[in-house]
């Protein structure tokens, strides 16, 4: 039988499911539509895709580190309870662990890679998975250093995640350097730099700061120049603050993180996650939750 584009849209429509995996189960079932559906409902096809227009904000953020390689990723779901099963926490790290070895360009590219960990393609896994647990299940975002010295880690709580490259001294020990790295890693992650120096900075960001500062009340009586020298202090504080290597180190705040390096190691590059940040939140109570799904 000749499956139809009007075929496919009508399953589409009662199941939620994808234009593939609609037209799939109707050739599976020759057409068949009751019975299409029935087979989407049984490979949780159906109730997965279904889930996808849900909000999914929460979840984890998880790295992986192989030799000279390493890689972070957000995957998002609806509820922080989810979020704390080890299942999830292991397809996390799972699909960290497929970032770092497979390299893919995007979050397309790697719904179609092998998760050696679960033993499936990747957008199989998750739609398995959504079914399984009920929620949505997205991958966010993702960041893979490659490096020739080292890369390091560190995720608190699995709602914030640094991934960081660095490069040892000549003659530096490595066993020391390992320890600065990771200690850079949990400053990153509570202090929240932006850059790693000053010259990284946009000077259109520079500008814009000076303009803020110049337009606040308190200078508004003062004669220009005294203007002009009390804004540049200020944004030199402000750019400070939001340099690593001028930050004061989180452990010791009297030493910075320049000279925490000197003559270490040099920081050549980091990402920082924030789980969720940028999405929308649900605003639904608990209570409203717990009827939603029983009319669901």
């Amino acid at each position: 039988m000749d499956i139809t584009a009007s075929m496919v849209k009508e399953l589409r429509d009662k199941t939620g499911a994808g234009m593939m995996d609609a037209k799939k189960a109707l050739v599976e079932t020759d057409g068949d539509m009751e019975k299409a559906m029935e087979l989407l409902r049984q490979k949780g096809i159906a109730s997965a895709d279904k889930k996808m227009g849900r909000i999914a904000a929460e979840g984890l953020v998880a790295t992986y580190l192989g030799d000279k390689v390493g890689a972070m990723i957000e995957v998002n779901c609806e509820t922080d309870f989810v979020a704390k099963n080890e299942n999830f926490k292991e397809l996390a790290g799972g699909l960290a662990e497929v970032v770092a070895k497979q390299n893919p360009k995007d979050v397309a590219d790697m719904l179609a890679k092998k998760c050696d960990k679960c033993n499936a393609v990747v957008e199989d896994y998750l739609k398995e998975q959504i079914a399984k647990i009920g929620e949505k299940i997205t991958i966010r975002r993702f960041v893979r250093y490659e490096a020739p010295c080292c890369v390091n880690s560190y995720v608190h709580n699995g709602k914030i995640g640094v991934l960081l490259e660095t490069e040892c001294a000549d003659g530096a020990s490595k066993e020391e350097n390992a320890q600065i790295a990771k200690d850079i890693c949990l400053h990153i992650a509570s202090c929240a730099p932006e850059f790693i120096s000053r010259d990284e900075i946009p000077s259109g960001v520079i500008e814009e700061e000076k303009r803020i500062e110049m337009g606040k009340e308190d200078l508004a009586n003062k004669p220009e120049d005294i203007r002009a020298k009390i804004v540049e202090g200020r944004v030199n504080k402000l750019m400070a603050q939001r340099c690593l290597l001028e930050q004061g180190f989180v452990k010791n705040p009297d030493v910075t993180i320049a000279d925490l390096i000197k003559g270490k190691l040099t920081v050549k590059r980091f990402d920082r996650y924030v789980l969720g940040e940028g999405l929308e939140k649900r605003q639904e109570n608990f209570a409203d939750e717990v009827m939603n799904q029983i009319k669901g």
